[in-house]
């Protein structure tokens, strides 16, 4: 991927994006991609409040992106929007089959899911049982997905899709790590005779070229990222020239940066949405940093710019020494922006 970069006009100086930035530590409400507390930085920007928040494990380089993203949301100008709401999914983490009829029913009106397999530790058999539940939760007529986020080869892919077809899953999302062994489970589905679309995640936004997937023939959609892309500008870019549906989903943001997935979705043209979007995540969180939390109701998200509560800043903000880490994050990351540009 094309390193991102600081451009002038709309650059705040690294002084300002410190001075505007809180610190903020959420528990989640059940354990999610091994985490129980998710850290992020919010920035009280001139253009409405923005997010940034990578993973820990992150390197500063793929973190630059997510921060340039920051800015963007924050300090720059975003996209009109072609739609004024946006249908989204719940999304079921690794639990127990026992535990999904409670995750749904914080998700009002959603007829999609996506449901997280593969997780380290599990089962096939857990798998199929929390897939199962979340059809006969929803129904026949609800859309089920799943997401393994690369946790698979492909030889375990493709017994595991074998035996998930049976719940007419809507797409397997990520189901291996690299573009060649998605092309090759794509091929062996096909030929077996199993209708299974494959969609790509990691294979976008964590790519030095996000194409490759679509030059390669190796998904049917992409789920797409703002923050990870850098932005809702370079997003847009890689969807236009990707040619695929589109799938917008967050990385378990604040409601703030619920706010950038949203104005992406709301800013594709009409015939790129492939479906519900994961966009409903909030729900995962204990709290939120706004007014407002962007939690669906009727299935839906409206497209709105999150308003900030100091209350709740002041509530979830991380301890000393985590603040400093961020904050040295953020320089760090600053000036990996500056020799992109």
């Amino acid at each position: 991927m094309v390193s991102p970069s600081l451009r002038n006009t709309d650059t705040p100086p690294l002084a300002e994006l410190l001075g505007t930035a809180r610190v903020v530590s959420i528990p989640t409400r059940t354990r999610f991609r091994g985490i129980t507390e998710r850290e992020a930085v919010i920035f009280a920007a001139p253009a409405g409040a923005s997010e940034f928040s990578p993973f820990v494990e992150y390197g500063d380089t793929e973190s630059a992106r997510w921060l340039a993203a920051a800015i963007e949301f924050g300090w720059g100008e975003v996209p009109p929007g072609l739609r004024d709401t946006i249908a989204v999914n719940a999304t079921v983490p690794a639990v127990s089959a026992a535990e999904v009829p409670g995750v749904l029913a914080r998700f009002p009106g959603c007829r999609t899911a996506k449901v997280k397999v593969a997780e380290r530790g599990q089962t096939l058999a857990d798998d199929i049982a929390r897939v199962r539940a979340t059809r006969e939760a929803l129904g026949d007529d609800a859309f089920v997905r799943v997401d393994a986020n690369g946790g698979w080869s492909v030889t375990e892919a493709f017994a595991a899709l074998s035996e998930l077809a049976t719940f007419d899953l809507d797409y397997a999302e990520q189901p291996c790590a690299t573009v060649p062994e998605l092309a090759e489970l794509r091929t062996l589905l096909a030929r077996a005779g199993i209708r299974m679309r494959i969609a790509a995640d990691e294979s976008v936004r964590k790519s030095e070229d996000p194409l490759a997937v679509a030059r390669a023939g190796a998904a049917d959609l992409l789920v797409v990222k703002a923050q990870p892309l850098g932005g809702i500008a370079p997003a847009l870019r890689i969807i236009t020239e990707a040619q695929l549906p589109v799938i917008v989903s967050s990385a378990l943001d604040t409601s703030v940066g619920i706010s950038m997935g949203l104005h992406l979705a709301a800013a594709l043209p009409d015939g790129m949405l492939a479906g519900a979007c994961g966009l409903g995540t909030v729900a995962l969180l204990t709290g939120d940093v706004v007014d407002r939390p962007l939690v669906p109701e009727g299935g839906e998200l409206p497209v709105r710019r999150a308003t900030l509560d100091a209350a709740a800043l002041d509530r979830f903000r991380a301890s000393p020494g985590r603040e400093a880490w961020w904050r040295e994050r953020i320089e760090r990351c600053y000036v990996e922006l500056a020799a992109g540009s």
